[in-house]
């Protein structure tokens, strides 16, 4: 009978199947296996909209109370929302963060009593699980846990880098794991376990009989793996936006029999054009795994998110190349939505009203952009009655999930970034004297940097000025005077714009978060590729790869992105850009030792596009506070 794929709706349409159980397989004991059960059963979740419609389920991930579920098991029940652990007790809970292209979201449980614990499981590694493991899922299936204990089942472990195209516009599963343990209606966002009780994945898919909605021994979850790439996304309160490369790619097969991946299609204002990938360019590989068909290349691309850099492997002709590139986003920004009246009304025709339906539509990615409803819940309005105890921790803004989070994980990250230093007491002028090594020559030359106010040119008020002198040549640029030409804020040429991005650091450091106003946001967690140094080579750009969470701000005509160390918030490194699809001017901080009491980088490299710009060593630092 013909198969179609559907996502695992939320709402009952009937409670007329039962739930499969797996016979016990080799490997574990009966009495190893319930215990492994009794470990990992409390941190289920059984999550309801607000009055107890609907039924789906989720999985605590912290004994604070953060929990991940599907998408569409959240987007229905609004911001806030009702859960029930298996210790019989109902908790309030509210949204944090989205992953609607992944079908993921994270929400928090409130505590009955401030402070108090939750069991939560314990994250594996998915890139371990293979066919034929043994796995646990837990849910609710059919509401049938109404004392909040959630149903469990056994079963193999049927496939592994699976890739399910999209329902509709979203919810693409990339890079998924297929299980033949009993998954239903009702299970949406539950957890898959292997046999030690880690948490291999989160539920949300079936292949169903196309008469009936059914568990057909053919389940999915979304891998651990690839959430936890957009934890920090998640965490931070953002309505994130999962990767395209920009190119399209199609595979060509060769006498051998395998397959050849060659770039077909190619955005000219794409990051992977600017790097010099061309059309009939061969494609090697992507963030270390070996592209073999469009398939696999999609389930790779899928996992990350946008604005991400991964190293790319292609082909020349006969040379082969190894390039970062940052990657392209999979939505559009702002589409207007037009089931959504404006007056707030709930709309005439509910996009996600049927995901059991298969749709027409392809899958927006390589560059191409999929429209997405606008805002996180295109349900229509919040539902009456008295509003909900976690009502007080949603924020919302345009483009995040939850900005009440985002603002919480801005304060942290700032708190451990200021513990390196107190800069507020020399938030005058600023003078580093030492060396630089440019580009193109071997020798060093003397270089001075001077970060000063001046008296304006009308007598009322100082200005901004930078300047920059190497050896006898002297640069100068006053970072906020109008109508310049955006090659002057990009001063030194071949630097991208080196004084404007001296400028910003100077206000980072002396005035914190607080120097860019209501523009300065919490970006999540991004990879992050210092330069070698001192000439060495590395194998690979992958072995160049640090882990650092992210912070996005904006000012004046200025876009930065800041990169803190994500073991101390160290700040090693930022970017900045006049427009957002372009070469930023790339600074890089290193050698870090104290001044004064407080930890500054002795080292200082520039990039830009695929050149090196600069090497600073610096000798001198002259911080000066502001005149009273």
């Amino acid at each position: 009978m013909r198969k179609r794929y559907a996502l695992l709706s939320l709402f009952l349409g009937s409670l007329v199947a039962a739930t499969a159980s797996a016979q016990p397989g080799p490997g574990l004991t009966e009495k190893e296996r319930i215990a492994v059960v009794q470990k990992v059963k409390p941190s289920v979740v059984a999550i309801f909209a607000r009055g107890g419609q609907g039924g789906g389920t989720g999985v605590l991930i912290s004994d604070d109370g953060y929990a991940l579920t599907n998408f569409h098991v959240v987007q229905p029940t609004g911001p806030t929302m009702q859960c029930g652990l298996p210790d019989g007790v109902f908790y309030d809970a509210v949204l944090v963060g989205l992953d609607k292209v992944g079908d993921v979201a994270l929400i928090k449980l409130l505590p009955k009593k401030e402070g108090a614990k939750f069991p939560f499981a314990v994250m594996g590694d998915s890139d371990l699980v293979r066919e034929g493991d043994w796995s646990l899922a837990m849910g609710n299936p059919f509401l049938l846990a109404t004392d909040f204990t959630p149903t469990i089942t056994f079963g193999l472990v049927s496939g592994v880098h699976r890739y399910q195209y999209p329902e509709g516009t979203l919810l693409e599963y990339t890079d998924c794991i297929q299980v033949d343990a009993s998954i239903n209606p009702g299970n949406s966002g539950g957890p898959l376990f292997n046999m030690k009780g880690e948490l291999i994945g989160i539920n949300g898919r079936g292949s169903f009989d196309k008469r009936g909605r059914i568990n057909s021994g053919v389940g999915y979850a979304i891998s651990i793996n690839q959430i936890k790439n957009f934890m920090g996304h998640l965490k931070g309160g953002l309505d994130s936006d999962h990767a395209s490369l920009g190119a399209l790619i199609a595979s060509e097969t060769q006498k051998t029999g395998l397959g050849k991946m060659f770039v077909t299609s190619i955005l000219e204002d794409s990051d992977v054009a600017r790097r010099g990938l061309q059309l009939e360019d061969e494609l090697v590989s992507f963030a270390g795994r070996h592209i073999s068909s469009v398939n696999h290349y999609k389930n790779v691309l899928g996992i990350y998110p946008r604005g991400w850099r991964m190293p790319v492997v292609y082909r020349h002709e006969q040379t082969r190349k190894e390039i970062l590139v940052r990657l392209m986003g999979a939505q559009r920004k702002v589409i207007d939505d037009p089931t959504q009246p404006k007056d707030g009304a709930p709309p005439k025709d509910n996009p996600y009203k049927d995901k059991d339906k298969p749709s027409k539509e392809k899958p927006g990615k390589d560059g191409k952009p999929i429209p997405i409803p606008k805002g996180p819940f295109p349900q229509g309005p919040m539902p009456k009655g008295p509003p909900s105890p976690a009502a007080k921790f949603f924020e919302a803004k345009p483009g995040f999930a939850n900005f009440y989070f985002n603002k919480l994980e801005r304060e942290r990250l700032m708190a451990g970034f200021k513990q390196h230093g107190d800069f507020t007491a020399v938030d005058g002028n600023w003078m580093l004297d030492g060396t630089i090594r440019l580009k193109k020559l071997r020798t060093e030359s003397k270089a001075r940097i001077e970060i000063v106010d001046e008296k304006a040119e009308d007598g009322k008020g100082t200005k901004p000025i930078v300047k920059l002198r190497i050896d006898e040549f002297p640069y100068f640029l006053e970072p906020f005077k109008e109508k310049q030409e955006p090659g002057v804020l990009k001063l030194p040429e071949t630097s991208g714009g080196l004084l404007s991005a001296l400028y910003l650091y100077h206000r980072l450091m002396t005035q914190g978060d607080k120097g860019f106003g209501k523009d300065f946001v919490y970006g999540g967690y991004e990879p992050f590729y210092p330069p070698p140094q001192d000439g060495k080579t590395m194998p690979n750009l992958g072995s160049l790869r640090v882990d650092c969470e992210v912070a996005n701000s904006k000012l004046g005509p200025y876009l930065v992105k800041w990169f803190f160390d994500r073991t101390d918030s160290k700040l090693v490194g930022f970017e900045v850009r006049l427009e957002e699809n372009e070469d930023p001017c790339e600074v890089y901080l290193s050698d870090y030792r104290p001044v004064d009491g407080r930890l500054l980088p002795h080292r200082l490299q520039v990039m830009y596009g695929d050149g090196h710009y600069g090497t600073f060593n610096f000798t001198s630092f002259n911080l000066q506070g502001a005149p009273k």
